[in-house]
């Protein structure tokens, strides 16, 4: 069968299309603590690809599997693009990772192989309940994500079981709240074959949230001084062929407006209190998922990505005095830039053993000393992390063992870093519920800027 890793001798031969070569190994001579071994190869003919079926979809249309087979008939026959395939299969979500399979049918006589590939539907549709404990309080979330949806059927009123699917598309509906301090509604909708015809994704999504003052010593909530931001974004994101098609490349164009009634932001020695804010933002980001083959518990490969996003430096190309004006004119068009990277390593002991190692930092730049950090997008470090509710643009990072956000400052920080190692192990890996246990170490941080900034004071936690 060969190694998982596909460097022995069979393996190479398999992924030059001799499904018929033959590699046996046999003994020469033993001479006390030595062995002499011959490397007996019979090659045979290179088989090609005659035809391709797929079984067991019900509810998946055909063509969102056929776009994601790595193996096409006339290809010589290889045995890593058969791999390839099914990670491609598991990682669409759509089917159990446990029932998928593959079964080759070779002709001798006419040098081809046809292949079938057997899946097995689970339900693509999630509910999502989550809660947490920050700021005294108890964070909400309820979410529906319908991974497998179908527009082109949203007429149809027979193929509502619960709502059409079989496309490939996701709707995903979240809201979030904590009680008296804030609420926050999201849509989003992703096509990840937009046009049909090549790997690129189109996503767009609208949010709407509101905040109330919080005092953070006392936890008491003034409904009379608010913060209510509106937003889209559509993006497009190109999965690449070089330097592999494991790398993606999306780019955003993003909105947010802000209005404060009352509700203050600290601004160097300034208060920024009421107003009508706007950003406008421009993100570009690079990325590479090669982890797999389960997407809830890899056992191999890294995901990584580098971000970064920006707005128009619009007081570089004006004379306006900005430290003259009051903090609602001097941040009415907000103007920053955000470096980020993250980027998380899989090492598999067994099927059930994994360490994951990660590692992440980011920096909230200026383009101009007299306007200096923006007071939106900034990075909260400490707590659960979960909550990723639509506020002011921050970056909510997760430091176990601390409460949420107690790592930054009230105003939030403009750079951070984070570093992880968890031990993993699968309790069950099944489709209804995969569950798995953990030992972590964390180390972290969040700086107001690189006059503070030390990459080795930082806050641990184990557990």
């Amino acid at each position: 069968m060969g190694s998982p890793a596909g460097d022995d001798i069979h393996s190479l031969y398999l992924d030059n299309g001799y499904l018929f070569s033959n590699v046996m190994p046999v003994e020469k001579s033993i001479d006390g603590d030595s062995i002499d071994i011959e490397i007996r190869i019979t090659e045979g003919r290179q088989a090609t690809v005659n035809k391709i079926t797929v079984s067991g979809n019900d509810r998946t249309n055909d063509h969102v599997i056929y776009r994601e087979l790595r193996t096409r008939p006339g290809d010589l026959f290889s045995r890593s693009d058969i791999q390839r395939t099914m990670r491609e299969l598991s990682q669409l979500g759509y089917f159990d990772p446990q029932q998928l399979d593959v079964r080759p049918t070779p002709n001798a006589e006419t040098g081809t192989v046809d292949i079938e590939y057997v899946v097995a539907e689970q339900s693509t549709s999630q509910l999502e309940l989550q809660g947490g404990w920050g700021g005294g309080r108890l964070v909400g979330t309820l979410g529906l994500n319908f991974n497998n949806f179908s527009a082109k059927n949203i007429l149809d009123l027979d193929s509502w079981t619960p709502l059409p699917a079989g496309d490939g598309q996701t709707i995903s509906l979240r809201a979030q709240s904590n009680g008296a301090f804030f609420q926050s509604y999201n849509f989003s909708f992703t096509e990840p074959w937009f046009g049909g015809k090549k790997p690129q994704s189109l996503s767009f999504s609208v949010y709407s949230s509101k905040q109330f003052q919080l005092d953070r010593r006392t936890f008491d909530v003034d409904k009379n001084r608010s913060l209510g931001i509106r937003g889209a974004s559509i993006g497009l994101a190109k999965r690449l062929t070089w330097p592999s098609d494991y790398f993606t490349l999306s780019q955003t164009f993003s909105y947010q407006s802000f209005n404060l009634d009352d509700y203050q932001f600290r601004v160097g020695t300034d208060i920024l209190s009421d107003g009508d804010l706007n950003n406008l933002a421009y993100n570009i980001s690079l990325s590479r998922n090669s982890a797999g083959p389960s997407l809830i518990f890899p056992t191999s490969g890294s995901t990584f990505s580098m971000s970064v996003k920006a707005t128009f430096p619009y007081s570089l190309f004006n004379d306006t005095d900005y430290q003259s004006l009051e903090p609602s004119e001097r941040f009415k068009w907000l103007e920053y830039y955000k470096l980020l990277f993250k980027g998380k390593w899989y090492n598999g002991f067994t099927d059930k053993l994994v360490l994951m190692a990660n590692a992440e930092m980011g920096y909230l730049g200026f383009y101009n000393s007299e306007l200096g950090s923006t007071p939106f997008e900034r990075f909260f470090v400490g707590g659960d992390g979960i909550a990723q509710f639509q506020l002011d643009g921050r970056e909510s990072v997760g430091l176990r063992g601390y409460e949420n956000n107690r790592l930054s400052s009230i105003e939030g920080g403009t750079i951070y870093n984070k570093f992880q190692l968890e031990l993993r192990y699968s309790i069950t890996d099944k489709p209804s519920a995969s569950i798995y246990t953990l030992g972590f170490l964390e180390a972290g941080n969040s700086y107001d800027n690189f006059t503070n900034f030390n990459p080795f004071n930082l806050k641990r936690s184990a557990g």
